[in-house]
């Protein structure tokens, strides 16, 4: 299964140390080779963000940053677990190397496999 783990935490005004960086940097460097890591990215500060929302019919954007949020996304990782139970200790593993915040992990949709090879069938 894969779920998709979003890491949210107060937002920063300083780059991450290099201890920091080295430390996320070996996580990163074991779960690709473990295969529990699919991929990961961060994200640049709200500040350089936009929030598109429709609601009651208007589309508003919003420049960042996001100073009315307590939390922003700070980034995301693609995991492969047997269960949501793995996946959660995968994100207890990265909390204790990046510090505070929080991950909320959801399953990623699958299509069942008949599904799948009809849709690339089709698409022959």
């Amino acid at each position: 299964m894969r779920f998709l783990s979003l890491y949210k935490s107060v937002e920063r005004n300083t780059p991450p140390t290099q201890e920091e960086m080295a430390a996320m940097g070996k996580l990163i460097e074991e779960g690709m080779k473990a295969g529990w890591l699919l991929g990961t990215e961060g994200c640049l500060p709200s500040a350089l963000g936009v929030r598109v929302r429709k609601s009651g019919g208007d589309i508003t954007v919003t420049d960042g940053p996001f100073t009315e949020s307590k939390e922003v996304i700070g980034g995301f990782a693609i995991l492969q677990a047997n269960s949501k139970a793995e996946a959660v200790e995968l994100a207890r593993q990265f909390l204790r190397v990046v510090g505070e915040g929080e991950c909320e992990i959801r399953q990623i949709f699958e299509a069942p496999q008949e599904c799948a090879q009809a849709q690339t069938s089709a698409g022959r």
